[in-house]
């Protein structure tokens, strides 16, 4: 189980920019929306791409996706656990408790 990580803390972070924010939807839902300097990487995507984006195993990264519904940010960190990575956190709440709260977000 992955460890949760709160809409403040995770505002904190980015702020201080000491996270890796990774958008697990991809694709036209990145396009049109997503946290602040986060980065695409679908499930799918994963073990192609994780080593070159993420080259630090050992730095912070938080996975997201649409809401708590959205099966796409556990899946992502689940398998970056699984690949070694050390210090993965899923903000299950997702873009649409962010867009919510009226906090900013960026489009591609």
């Amino acid at each position: 189980m992955t460890a949760l990580i709160t809409r403040g803390d995770l505002q904190d972070a980015i702020a201080a920019g000491r996270v890796t924010v990774l958008d697990a939807l991809g694709g036209e839902y990145y396009a049109q929306q997503h946290l602040p300097g986060a980065l695409p990487l679908a499930p799918g995507d994963v073990d192609a791409q994780a080593a070159a984006l993420l080259p630090d195993r050992g730095a912070a990264i938080v996975t997201y996706c649409s809401n708590t519904a959205c099966p796409n940010s556990g899946q992502v960190a689940d398998r970056l656990t699984a690949l070694g990575y050390t210090d993965v956190r899923k903000y299950r709440e997702g873009i649409q408790d962010w867009v919510e709260a009226g906090l900013p977000v960026e489009t591609a």
